[in-house]
This record gives structure tokens, C-alpha cells and sequence, in this order.
């Protein structure tokens, strides 16, 4: 069924309006709350000259009839009202990094075509400095923070646009056509502008349902409680926040939001009686699998483990079986392109390390494309996807043409990870091409490796990159964080890793060097950084 998410919200206002939706801080806003805040703010901007220009099927994949809202906040009740206003006033929301500085954000403004911004005031300075004389952008709201920034001259603060809103129903009809704009991290190239149709990414980013306007939830639920310390920029974090949304549950945002404090995360699932913790790989896990075993929190209520944007390594998902006996991890898997792609469930007893489920509508394509590989061929080709994924790259025609190609009459979407069927329904997943390693002839997958090095639990965290080599073309290095707790001498610790890895993965697969740093460097999501691995894989040496 064809729906656009603004509906679906609206629906489950009308069937529960004063349970809860959002809750920050001492902030607890019902449905009807965020309704009416979103109706103003979707109000506001269609008062303002903003909204949809061209409908979707006179524009080609890569274009869009929109304007587009940049939303350049820290995590906050604000972030989820103004995706879901712009959706409301048929407007494109944009997710922005706060970490950029201003050349790249005055890249992004520019390449996303933002017409008009949301900002917190401690990011003025640096937005001031992006914005340049020829800037698209037309409108700025600004919400007030601890900085006590002032207004940034031209802007309205947040607060005073929505009050200046009508909280009646917005005349706009959304269509599911209408783009949800989704920028990639740029850990391996420069940001591009994902285009979904709202309508899909319901379904394929939000998990909402493929058949009903929205679920029957006339009273809340414990079940549907969510919570994620992820930041709302990325995609791991507001697909969350919106699967909570369409399943009639609230998302619970932690108190702090600038750094992941495990503390304060496992508090507040307590206090608010979490049911779903979602998080992104071991970046997040670990720290919390830390405040576990020194302090005590009452749990009762979660029920599940989500861990999506990044894989959890097998001792750490371990480590939380062993911690949370009663709670279920799911390994989940996609990209900004195709949305959720996979998941797989394990429980305390399970497979850990088991392969992923090949859900309806994904494939597994040959290496050169031109076919779908059966569940009994087991080669190493391309994960793939059909269905309800994205529309292409914004402004960027060739690069949409070669990720979505057409097979046999059908399009798919290839983010780039490779994969092989293991003739029981799962496949393995090998890991992004992009990172992979041709090393004396063969491919060799980052983080297949990674996979196998962090088995040992002397090493904490690990990313694999390669190097020039006058032998081997390239060669695979190995760069690690240890445990705390580790006092062993570097030698040992080396052939400790060695000898775990030589059980998981192939001689030729091993890294030719391990380097030992103090801290592994990631996004705020916990994806790796592998422009800097190459870095110090070439640089680098042993501490």
C-alpha cells in the first residue's frame, strides 16, 4: 500500500493523541503535541513560499521538484518535527553532519540545494562562515541551546515560527511520491543525496507496514518503547526513531546528546521502561557491555537488542548474551540506498555468527551483473535488492544509472557489498568492494578480516586496510585498539592475534602487519573511517 509517512503519523494522533511520542529531557510530548507542533511548522513553511514545485513523475530519478530542508541539529525533539513538518508541507528534509566544518558544509548546502535550514544556535558560527552570497538558502529557524548563541541576523528562532503557525490540518495533501533525502556519511568518498520516495522508505527505512494505513494502537504499548543514543544525522539514527513511530510507539532520546554516555543511556532505558535499544555496532556495545558489569540497571522491560549501520563482532554479542540472558539481538543489515536489506535474530544459546536470511526481494547478482545467482551457486557476486529502494543519487544521473541498474527487466539497487549464497536460505556477507584488498591475485574482504582479529579478546577494536607492496600488489594490515586490561608484550599480543584469526579465515587472508593505537578512529554511528586506515597503514608502526 502506497502511503505517504505524514499519514500514517496523523492516523495514530488521531487513534491515541495523549500518549506518548517523543521523549527528551523533561520533555514529554504526546501525539497530539507533535502534531499540532508539526502542522505549524509545515504551515510555516508553506506560508513562506516553500513545498513542492514539479510532481515526481515529470522529473527523472536523480532530480527533485522540491525544496529541501537542511536540518542541522544535535538530537532533540526538533530533529523529528522537522523531518516529519517538511514531510507535512510536501518539503524534502536533509540531514546534515554536524561535525563538518564550513567548507564542507557550504558543499553540502550547495550540493543538496537547500532552500531553507534548521539550526541549533552553537552551530551558527560555523554556518555563518558556509553560507556564502549566492547560498540557496532563504530561510533560517533557529533553536535555542546551552550555547545562548544569539539569533543569527536574518533568522526566526524555532520557537516563534511554530507559535506564528496554524496548528490546523495543512493544506497540502503529502503524496508518497514526495523525496525523503538521505546524505550518505562520505567515509569513503564525498556525501551524495540518496532520493526515496517517502512512500518507499516508509516501508523499506521505517519498517512500516506494506498493507495498512497504520496499525491499530488505540492504547499504548510497552512493547513499542524505543530508545537510540545513534545521532538523528545519520540514518541509523532517524530510522529508528521513525520504526518506533510507524509501529505506534514513542522514541525515548537519551539526555545527552553530543557523546555517547553509557550511563545515562542505560538510565533512562530503565526510568522510561525501554523495550527496544537500538544501537550501531561495537562502537556503541562495548562501552555499554562496560557500565553493564560495574553497575547495576532494571531492565525488565527490554526485550530487544537492535544493532543496525554496523555489524557486532562475536564477542561482543557474546559478552551481551551473557549480560542480557533474556534479550534478543538482531543483527540488522542495509544501506542508504536499499534500506533495510537483512536481518538476523540470535538468541542466548543461538548461532552466533550464522549467516543473514535472504529476505523477499533481495539477490544475490553475478560479478559481472548480468544475472541472479541461485541459492546453490555459491560464487562471491553483489548483494542486491529490488523492490521499494531508492530513486538514485540527487543531480547525479551516471552514478544513479550504474547502482541501480536494470537485469533482466528488473531494477535493482547494488550498494557495493559482496556476498555469497551458503545453500541453506542465508548468505555471507564479505563486505563494501570498496574496500577490498587485491593481494597476490586475490581479493581479500576489510572486513572479513576485521571479523577474524576481533574474535581475539585481547583486541577491543580493529579495522583492516591495505598497503603497496613490491611483493604482493597490496598487502592487508591490521589496525587494532587492545583491551584496557591488556599488559602482555607487543610480540605476544601479535601472535596471539595471529594464531586466533588462523582458525577463522584462510593464510593468505592474514594481515602481513598488526599496529597497535590508542583508539580506532570512527563516525559518530561507529563505521569506520577507512581513509584514515589507509593512512596509517602506510605510515603507521607498531607502537
Amino acid at each position: 500500500m502506497d502511503i505517504a509517512v505524514a499519514a500514517v503519523h496523523e492516523s495514530i494522533a488521531a487513534q491515541m493523541p495523549s500518549a506518548d511520542c517523543i521523549v527528551y529531557r523533561e520533555r514529554r510530548l504526546s501525539w497530539r503535541d507533535v502534531s499540532q507542533r508539526t502542522r505549524r511548522l509545515a504551515n510555516y513553511l508553506l506560508d513562506h513560499g516553500f513545498g513542492c514545485h514539479t510532481e515526481r513523475h515529470l522529473l527523472a530519478p536523480h532530480q527533485s521538484g522540491q525544496d529541501h530542508l537542511a536540518i542541522y541539529l544535535h538530537n532533540g525533539n526538533e530533529y523529528l518535527e522537522a523531518m516529519l513538518g517538511a514531510f507535512k508541507a510536501r518539503v524534502a528534509p536533509v540531514n546534515i553532519n554536524y561535525r563538518y566544518t564550513a567548507t564542507e558544509l557550504r558543499y553540502l548546502l550547495e550540493d543538496s540545494q537547500a532552500t531553507a535550514i534548521i539550526v541549533h544556535s552553537r552551530f551558527v558560527p560555523v554556518l555563518a562562515e558556509a553560507i556564502g552570497p549566492t547560498s540557496s538558502v532563504r530561510l533560517i529557524l533557529q533553536v535555542a541551546d546551552e550555547s545562548h548563541q544569539p539569533l543569527m541576523p536574518g533568522a526566526v528562532w524555532y520557537e516563534d515560527a511554530l507559535a506564528a503557525g496554524s496548528a490546523e490540518p495543512v493544506r497540502a495533501t503529502p503524496s508518497p511520491d514526495d523525496l525523503y533525502i538521505l546524505y550518505t556519511g562520505g567515509t569513503t568518498g564525498m556525501p551524495k543525496g540518496v532520493l526515496w520516495r517517502n512512500g518507499d522508505a516508509r516501508v523499506a527505512c521505517f519498517s512500516g507496514s506494506e498493507t495498512a494505513l497504520a496499525p491499530v494502537v488505540d492504547q499504548p504499548s510497552a512493547a513499542r518503547r524505543w530508545l537510540t543514543p545513534a545521532p538523528f544525522m545519520h540514518g541509523s539514527g532517524h530510522w529508528a526513531a521513525f520504526t518506533s513511530w510507524m509501529s505506534g510507539g514513542p522514541i525515548i532520546i537519551p539526555w545527552r546528546t553530543q557523546h555517547l554516555d553509557p550511563d545515562d543511556v542505560l538510565r533512562t532505558c530503565a526510568e522510561e521502561r525501554v523495550a527496544v535499544l537500538c544501537i550501531v555496532g561495537d562502537a556503541m556495545a562495548r562501552p555499554l557491555i562496560t557500565q553493564l558489569k560495574t553497575k547495576t540497571y532494571r531492565l525488565n522491560n527490554l526485550t530487544v537488542l537492535v544493532s543496525g549501520g554496523a555489524p557486532l563482532s562475536f564477542n561482543v554479542k557474546a559478552a551481551l548474551h551473557e549480560l542480557l540472558p533474556t534479550v534478543m539481538i538482531i543483527d540488522g543489515l542495509g544501506s542508504s540506498e536499499s534500506g533495510g536489506h537483512a536481518s538476523a535474530i540470535r538468541t542466548r544459546g543461538s548461532t552466533i555468527d550464522g549467516g543473514f536470511p535472504l529476505k523477499p526481494g533481495a539477490e544475490i547478482l553475478s560479478a559481472d551483473l548480468t544475472r541472479v545467482l541461485p541459492p546453490t551457486n555459491s560464487e562471491v557476486g553483489w548483494l542486491a535488492k529490488q523492490g521499494r529502494i531508492a530513486l538514485g543519487y540527487l543531480g547525479d544521473a551516471a552514478r544513479s544509472a550504474a547502482t541501480f541498474p536494470t537485469i533482466g527487466g528488473v531494477r535493482y539497487v547494488v550498494p557495493g557489498d559482496r556476498a555469497s549464497h551458503r545453500g541453506d536460505g542465508t548468505f555471507t556477507l564479505y563486505g563494501r568492494d570498496s574496500t577490498t584488498i587485491n593481494s597476490g591475485g586475490e581479493k581479500i574482504f576489510a572486513e572479513e578480516v576485521e571479523a577474524a582479529v576481533l574474535r581475539c579478546p585481547l583486541v577491543e577494536d580493529c579495522v583492516v586496510a591495505g598497503r603497496p607492496s613490491t611483493r604482493w600488489g597490496s598487502e592487508v594490515v591490521a589496525i587494532v585498539q587492545l583491551d584496557p586490561a591488556v599488559t602482555s608484550a607487543h610480540d605476544q599480543v601479535v601472535d596471539e592475534i595471529i594464531r586466533i584469526a588462523t582458525e577463522h579465515i584462510a593464510r593468505y587472508k592474514l594481515p602481513k602487519q598488526i599496529i597497535v593505537v590508542d583508539r580506532i578512529a570512527r563516525s559518530d554511528v561507529g563505521k569506520a573511517d577507512y581513509r584514515w586506515a589507509a593512512r596509517v597503514a602506510a605510515h603507521g608502526s607498531p607502537r
